[in-house]
């Protein structure tokens, strides 16, 4: 008999835990944005500090891991280039990753790193906005971290930093150019959960 009582409280501590776990929130929406800078010129052309953002969406499969989609916009202009006067560099595309996520001890914060994929086009626009050319999507990735600041239960803020590095070959006028895209990004999202 002992054994048997044993067993059912078990089963229901058990039960219990994972009743618990099917309570927290495992989705998120995100979104991020902020000033960049290039790490490197593009194709030789020095560029100003430019400015992104990015929608993400998560979902956390392991108490401290989950993967993040989404997509984003980043553009760095430009005074002079090969492509002319005035000119912005846009990388747009997809993101792709893994989140890492754990509480700093005591303080009620988390931090988070994350290595992403992307799947990202780079488009020259001249001063009018028009695109002047586009290298078509290629892979790149993506590396992050930072600091999450719970504001309540279902929203944190999501301030840190990333760097995001695209190469694509293109053919402006006859020229076969190799457009390196590789910049570092101070970032201010807000996170929901649900």
């Amino acid at each position: 008999m002992k054994t048997k009582a044993f067993t059912v409280v078990l089963f229901l501590l058990f039960a219990g835990s994972i009743f618990a776990q099917e309570t927290e929130k495992r989705f998120g929406f995100e979104l991020n944005g902020g000033p960049s800078r290039a790490t490197a010129k593009i194709e030789g052309v020095n560029t100003q500090t430019g400015v992104g953002f990015e929608g993400l969406f998560h979902y956390r499969f392991m108490p401290h891991l989950g993967v993040y989609a989404g997509w984003g916009w980043n553009t760095l202009p430009a005074i002079h280039s090969f492509a002319g006067d005035d000119v912005c560099f846009e990388e747009t595309g997809y993101v792709f990753g893994l989140n890492f996520s754990h509480p700093i001890d005591g303080s009620g914060l988390s931090y988070y790193v994350r290595a992403a994929g992307l799947y990202n086009h780079i488009e020259t626009e001249n001063a009018g906005g028009d695109i002047i050319n586009d290298t078509g999507h290629g892979l790149g990735f993506q590396l992050a971290g930072g600091i999450e600041i719970p504001l309540n239960s279902k929203w944190k803020l999501t301030p840190g930093v990333k760097f995001n590095s695209l190469s694509r070959e293109t053919t402006y006028e006859g020229t076969t150019r190799e457009l390196d895209y590789q910049y570092v990004s101070i970032r201010v999202g807000i996170a929901r959960k649900f």
